[in-house]
């Protein structure tokens, strides 16, 4: 058997695939975070809350309703969004223009009102969410089993990344949408509705979020607190992709959770901080992070 450092070339593919996974979850999660302050330039804080939400309403959506997961995975990102878009109209919009410290704690204020909401409500422990029929069993890869499921999760993971890239760098929306936020006045001049676009904008980086949380209730237990423990790694993961950068964020989520598979191999102990000492050597060496543009921080 082919050994690499020692360890079976098996043990090691396993770790990668599973690393993938993870990487997955991050890159949807970064990217809506990604989107939001390329286009807003707001540091939305509340994005492990929403993420959340999308995970609750999966979850409540079949207890109270019995509806299943594909209803969910298409329900709720669109009822999480419109409340994302609604709190950017009535509150986040008054904030435009101000010092970005002001937006990062309006969101963090909205961190703390939506989890302890649901703390109240549920409590700390795990609800179990179940795998949809069609997506139960597993593959047999050669070197490692992999659950059928967490295969979709890769695939529904790069669709949603690949096309939230292409509509923003490649549609007459991406356009007007970064016109609208680098030359507002003049975009406004010839007839689009800014303040709409912003809304949208907004709305969707949070559909996003709780479209991940959707596809992490069949694997993660269902809590009060499982985006905050995502949050960090996801804001480390834009900073070194770089502020703003759809495809950098895209890019350094799927390597770092790589990254991390492999370092749960050869130094388990590491496999937690590992991605903060990647980020401190790219702010080192690259302030403006791996795929930032001049200017950009």
């Amino acid at each position: 058997m082919i050994e690499i450092f020692g360890l079976p070339l098996p043990v090691i593919a396993g770790q990668v695939m599973l690393g993938l996974v993870n990487g997955c979850f991050y890159a949807v999660l970064s990217l809506g975070l990604a989107v939001i302050f390329g286009l807003l330039r707001i540091v939305n804080f509340a994005h492990g809350a929403f993420f959340t939400l999308g995970a609750f309403g999966a979850w409540m959506l079949h207890l109270y309703l019995g509806l299943g997961y594909w209803m969910a995975l298409l329900v709720v990102p669109l009822v999480v969004g419109a409340l994302g878009g609604t709190f950017e109209r009535l509150l986040l919009r008054r904030l435009y223009g101000l010092d970005p410290i002001y937006g990062l704690l309006l969101t963090f204020g909205l961190v703390l009102f939506i989890e302890g909401g649901l703390r109240v409500a549920y409590g700390t422990s795990g609800q179990p969410y179940p795998v949809p029929e069609a997506l139960r069993g597993v593959f047999n890869l050669g070197f490692m089993v992999l659950p059928i499921y967490r295969a979709w999760v890769i695939v529904a993971a790069l669709l949603a990344c690949g096309a939230t890239w292409w509509l923003i760098e490649r549609t007459a929306l991406g356009a007007r949408l970064r016109a609208a936020t680098e030359k507002s006045a003049l975009t406004q001049s010839f007839g689009v509705n800014v303040p709409l676009l912003l809304t949208i904008t907004y709305g969707a980086g949070i559909a996003l979020a709780a479209f991940t949380g959707v596809l992490a209730a069949p694997i993660l237990h269902v809590n009060s607190g499982m985006g905050s423990n995502l949050v960090i790694i996801v804001f480390a993961i834009v900073v070194i992709g770089g502020m703003g950068s759809v495809f950098g964020s895209i890019v350094t989520a799927l390597g770092i959770g790589v990254i991390e598979g492999l370092t749960k191999v050869f130094y388990s102990e590491a496999s937690t901080t590992i991605i903060f000492v990647v980020m401190a050597l790219v702010l080192l060496l690259r302030p403006r992070g791996l795929f930032g543009r001049e200017g950009s921080q």
